[in-house]
């Protein structure tokens, strides 16, 4: 199936790990021109050598996006770098440096990121003529999870966000729509963290989920780049749970 990513120009916040870097691969195989930044250098360095060998082109930067001036100018490079956006990715969040629990780096990562993210390049994707946006949230978010913690909550926030962002901007041509992992387990992730330290907590959910299994990131990878590409163009407005039968919810 041809996607229509050919030449897009695909802004993540994130990506060098995880489900950020199989998202900029696959956007990257399918021909689009990628921005990313990490915190982590050489991070930066070796997925910025992996999307060069698409042929496309890539910006790959070091950067902190909780000091937000610095990550608003960023987007703003990026995208006169890329000559535009059509794509934008809200991957990066506060978990991925263990910050679950703080609640000052969940609402800076996870919300006002992504509401940073939605303005500043709101000219840029009205201007593609077919913009969209991704903002990646958690199944933490529509279901009790652990405990009462800072990441379930502000996920959840986002969903509220992306829907209302999507009617509001239906009518510039932007479409807006969240994705919502359960758990996925990857080498320098969480849970893989976590198997190590509570294998309990670890096979435990692991028997909870349907299918049998932890999700894997180009699982979600997948989801993320069809539900933004032209192909997916009159989707906008949703949540899709990639979860593996995780949540047990009946979701109308």
């Amino acid at each position: 199936m041809d996607l229509g990513l050919a030449g897009k120009k695909v802004i993540i916040s994130g990506g060098s790990r995880g489900i950020g870097r199989a998202i900029a691969e696959l956007f990257a195989a399918e021909g689009a021109d990628v921005a990313f930044f990490s915190r982590n250098a050489a991070q930066v360095e070796d997925t910025r050598t992996a999307l060069a060998a698409y042929g496309h082109k890539v910006v790959g930067d070091v950067l902190d996006m909780q000091d937000m001036d610095a990550y608003k100018a960023w987007l703003v490079k990026a995208a006169q770098a890329m000559g535009g956006c059509d794509i934008f990715i809200h991957n990066a969040s506060a978990s991925g440096s263990q910050a679950a629990t703080d609640w000052q780096k969940c609402l800076d990562v996870d919300i006002l990121g992504g509401v940073a993210g939605c303005e500043t390049l709101e000219p840029y994707l009205e201007a593609s003529g077919a913009g969209s946006v991704i903002l990646l949230s958690s199944t933490a978010a529509v279901e009790t999870f652990f405990m009462p913690q800072a990441f379930n909550a502000m996920k959840a926030a986002l969903l509220t966000y992306s829907k209302q962002l999507s009617q509001h901007w239906a009518g510039k041509g932007i479409r807006v729509n969240a994705v919502s992992p359960g758990p996925v387990s990857f080498p320098t992730g969480n849970w893989q963290a976590l198997k190590g330290v509570m294998p309990e907590v670890y096979e435990a959910t692991e028997k909870a989920i349907p299918l049998g299994r932890m999700g894997k990131p180009e699982e979600v990878a997948r989801a993320v780049v069809f539900l933004a590409s032209p192909a997916a163009n009159y989707i906008t407005g949703t949540n899709l749970i990639i979860d593996g039968g995780y949540t047990k919810r009946v979701q109308f």
